[in-house]
């Protein structure tokens, strides 16, 4: 057995042996031919197995002749040159980079290309008189590395990135180190004459630099603050912009009047400090998409077909343009855009897309056929019922849930406890000024500031960002990608966990078949291998993969129906492989093999000669570990199994799910949508984990949304997080790091009050002076950090030294 020196598949049959080297198909020495003859063999010198096999079917690209899409995709236009930037899902590794960076060597109209790894994209600059953008797309796709262009790209705006945090602490940091520099001569009241001559410079200067800070860095306080207000919430940000506007205004009342130095050290080092934790919470997976709904599943142009001077037409129209009553076509395997009717055509349509559903749907002249839907056979026609926009998976997009911001409707630990802090901290400034009102009026007002200078919560506000981020950056280590690091305090709090089965909790790539009936012959097994290694579809290639491919017959006639199956013949046997329907047509079907049929199962149905034989029948294959998840998750939560599928494994299922957890099958989107949200009714914490576009409306309605991915670059529904199939069995443990996660927040805040504590000792006695400020406000802030720090990491390490990476 050898392997296919462009893509290492196994090659067992079909050997195409050139230059001495062996190829699993001819698109494979199609591109070692395109490689070798324009100099570009070192490809295969940077790692064995770089490329796929093209799949490149006539037609496809032919959308980008029309110049008014192909415009959409360019990014530059101007005097013969053109720039398009293309996602490209295969690039994996340094081969990829380096042949998508030399294209120039392939075709001489390509001027430059440069690869975005981490984003799996290309830019590309070409000149349009020696090549055109559909000429571009096809040769990517010739040498293995076919772009996507779906419905999102023709509508995708300008993004621009928001880099104003980054100023403002850049701002913050600048004038906090300049300020400290000024002020420290006065912390140990140095009589030197220079000193005691420019003071009053230095405390101006640190005035200016002090401006930038709160009207520019710390804005963003106050306007949260007020909104809170606002809406009638005390959030954290209360308690944070009274203390720098008490710090700003007593620092600059001290210098007007000559009291003082103030306290802008600490007024800078407090907005600075917020605005790391801020900035750290922030920094998440910019090169994963989170927020993806159909446009990026849905191709940007269809075939329309129509009458002209009694000739039929045909055209490529954006989806956009397509009406009611336009007929399209559609080819082997593409998606159907919107809901239509069947008018020309064998359809089997694939619905595992929308539904999960993993059976083909066979459809007939005057069907209907939903959007979302895959083609898998010949051509079809089809008559349009609505446009894009309308159709019955589109429709779910215009759901509320999709509209609505999820965060702004979670109170974090930290708003939760800011209520209570800001009525002490006001009641103890109060009370202290009043105590000093009566016993020394002269200290009342400095007092009162002061309660509320030393008490200013910066070290609360460090802790949820600082132990949420750090563990954002672990649990992406571990693969689990998280869209920011809220979505690790709401699981924490999660009390019920739904999935979906087929794609989620069972695995893409490892399916069991076993076969049901009478035994099949050695002849009839060989031309059963033969028959299937001729198909394409998609269970015809998982069954031939289990079958003997060494003995072999290759049928002398052979025709596959579409949607039913296939017919072949190889001297004395005839044989019908496919469908029920298609296979008991047989004139002597045998009653006994044919009442084994179970119409629940995903089948593969054989007859020989007419006479039925019995049929393979495709069992999903269960990720690994997954008893044991489920075991452990149902300890202290409710478990739901939410299937589009039907329930032809519920007995089997039973075996594998803990006692208690509930299951329901041949649920729509729409439905599972709705399941969630009368979950939450009943006011529980709900975790959706799935994998398709049809969980997109519950991943979007359940407080945390996961998906479940087999390449995390590769398209997945709008979701919270996405999690490495690979990790799917250590789902518990990361549960478990979100929930002492929360006991590490809650610990900072107990360190936190302890400065508070000895801080207030200092400021209701009045003897709070700037260097005990200037001590306690960024000790406290640093101290929390590295606890947060080192308590993340610990926490990491213990819950698994082998499985979790800090």
């Amino acid at each position: 057995m050898e392997s296919c020196f462009h893509c290492g598949e196994d090659c067992q049959e079909e050997l195409i042996n050139f230059d001495e080297k062996s190829f699993c198909c001819s698109g494979c020495k199609t591109v070692y031919e395109i490689l070798n003859s324009n100099d570009l063999s070192y490809y295969y010198d940077l790692q064995s197995s770089p490329g796929t096999s093209p799949k490149l079917s006539e037609g496809k690209f032919s959308y980008l002749d029309n110049s008014e899409i192909a415009e959409k995709l360019l990014e530059f236009d101007h005097e013969g040159t053109q720039i398009a930037s293309f996602t490209i899902p295969s690039i994996h590794c340094s081969s990829c980079i380096w042949i998508l960076e030399n294209l120039g060597r392939l075709h001489k109209g390509v001027k430059s290309s440069q690869v975005d790894f981490p984003r799996k994209k290309i830019r590309i600059s070409f000149s349009s008189e020696e090549l055109s953008l559909k000429e571009l797309v096809v040769m990517l796709a010739r040498i293995g590395y076919e772009p996507n262009i779906s419905l999102e790209n023709y509508e995708e705006k300008e993004t621009s990135v928001d880099r104003s945090l980054i100023y403002k602490l850049g701002v913050a940091g600048f004038a906090f180190g300049n300020i400290m520099f000024l002020s420290f001569p006065e912390y140990f009241e140095m009589n030197e004459f220079w000193l005691e001559k420019f003071k009053h410079l230095f405390r101006w200067l640190m005035f200016a630099f002090s401006l930038p800070v709160v009207f520019y860095s710390g804005k963003d306080y106050f306007i949260s603050a007020f909104k809170g207000l606002r809406s009638g919430l005390l959030n954290i940000d209360v308690p944070i912009a009274l203390g720098i506007t008490v710090l700003f205004l007593r620092s600059t009342a001290e210098i007007v009047l000559d009291l003082g130095t103030g306290f802008f050290d600490s007024l800078s080092g407090l907005v600075f400090f917020l605005l790391l934790g801020k900035f750290f919470q922030q920094k998440t997976y910019s090169f994963l998409s989170f927020e993806r709904d159909y446009k990026s599943y849905f191709p940007i142009a269809v075939t329309r077909i129509s009458m002209e001077n009694g000739q039929t037409k045909e055209e490529q129209v954006q989806v956009f343009n397509i009406k009611k009553g336009d007929h399209i076509i559609i080819r082997n395997e593409e998606l159907i855009p919107m809901d239509a009717i069947l008018i020309k055509g064998d359809a089997s349509i694939d619905y595992s897309f929308v539904t999960g559903e993993a059976q083909p749907v066979s459809k007939k002249m005057g069907d209907k056929v939903f959007a979302g839907g895959r083609q898998q056979g010949g051509i079809i026609e089809l008559e349009a019922l609505r446009s894009v926009q309308q159709s019955y998976l589109t429709e779910l997009w215009s759901d509320e849930v999709f509209s609505k911001d999820k965060n702004s409707q979670f109170h974090n630990l930290t708003n939760q406890i800011s209520r209570r802090f800001t009525y002490a901290v006001l009641g103890i400034a109060i009370l202290a000024a009043i105590f000093w009102m009566f016993y020394d009026s002269s200290k009342a007002w400095n007092v009162f500031t002061a309660v509320l200078i030393i008490a200013c919560p910066c070290a609360i506000a460090l802790a949820a960002p600082f132990t949420l981020g750090n563990m954002l950056r672990i649990f992406g280590r571990n693969h689990l990608y998280l869209k920011d690091a809220n979505i690790i305090e709401k699981m924490a709090q999660v009390d019920t966990v739904v999935f979906d089965k087929t794609g989620t909790i069972t695995a893409n790539d490892n399916g069991s078949i076993e076969y049901e009936g009478l035994e099949l012959t050695e002849d009839e097994k060989q031309l059963l291998g033969g028959s299937l290694r001729a198909s394409n579809h998609p269970l015809s290639r998982s069954l031939y993969k289990i079958l003997d491919r060494n003995n072999i017959s290759t049928p002398e006639s052979f025709k596959e129906h579409t949607g039913k199956g296939l017919e072949t013949s190889y001297k004395e046997l005839n044989l019908k492989i496919g469908s029920h329907a298609f296979v008991a047509n047989s004139q002597n079907t045998n009653t006994e093999a044919r009442a084994q049929v179970n119409p629940q199962k995903t089948s593969v149905f054989i007859s020989c000669n007419d006479q039925y034989k019995g049929c393979f029948s495709f069992h999903n294959s269960y990720r690994e570990g997954l008893s044991d998840l489920l075991n452990e998750l149902s300890e202290n939560k409710q478990l739901i199994i939410l299937s589009g599928d039907n329930d032809g494994e519920k007995d089997r299922l039973k075996k594998i799910l803990p006692k208690d957890t509930k299951m329901y099958f041949d649920q729509k989107p729409g439905n599972k949508l709705q399941f969630i949200k009368d979950l939450q009714e009943k006011n529980r914490k709900v975790m959706m984990v799935g994998d398709g576009l049809n969980d997109a409306g519950a991943l979007a309605q359940s407080d945390v949304g996961i998906v479940i991915s087999e390449d995390i670059n590769v398209f997945s529904p709008a979701c919270d997080g996405i999690l490495d199939a690979r990790r799917f069995s250590e789902l518990g443990k990361f549960f478990r790091l979100s929930e002492k996660s929360i006991s590490i927040i809650r610990i900072s805040f107990l360190l936190s009050l302890c400065y508070n504590v000895v801080g207030l000792g200092f400021a209701v006695s009045g003897n709070l002076m700037p260097v005990v400020a200037a001590i306690l406000m960024p000790l406290s802030s640093i101290s929390i950090v590295a606890f947060t720090t080192l308590a993340t990491q610990f926490v990491s390490k213990k819950s698994s030294k082998n499985e979790i990476r800090s």
